[in-house]
């Protein structure tokens, strides 16, 4: 069930917040209820690994020098060709 809010906001942040919404085709509610369920939700537990992930873990090993951004750029280039 919808409720009303009352906030009171910077005038400029709240013209920067409409034309934010607009642009990605959203109304200034809905991106601030997007944003209150994003930081009001609970942090699921880390420790809850499957025994399959747990099994993988420690399986590839990478050389100290591998950069990951790197290897990714040279993935996309030799995709895209």
């Amino acid at each position: 069930m919808d409720k009303k809010l009352t906030l009171s906001l910077d005038g400029t942040i709240i013209e920067s917040a409409k034309t934010y919404a607009k642009s990605n085709n959203t109304s200034l509610s809905k991106l601030i209820e997007a944003y209150l369920a994003i930081l009001t939700k609970r942090k699921k537990n880390a420790t809850n690994i499957t025994p399959l992930v747990e099994s993988l873990s420690g399986v590839i090993s990478l050389d100290k020098d591998f950069d990951v951004k790197d290897a990714y750029s040279d993935y996309l280039i030799e995709k895209y060709k």
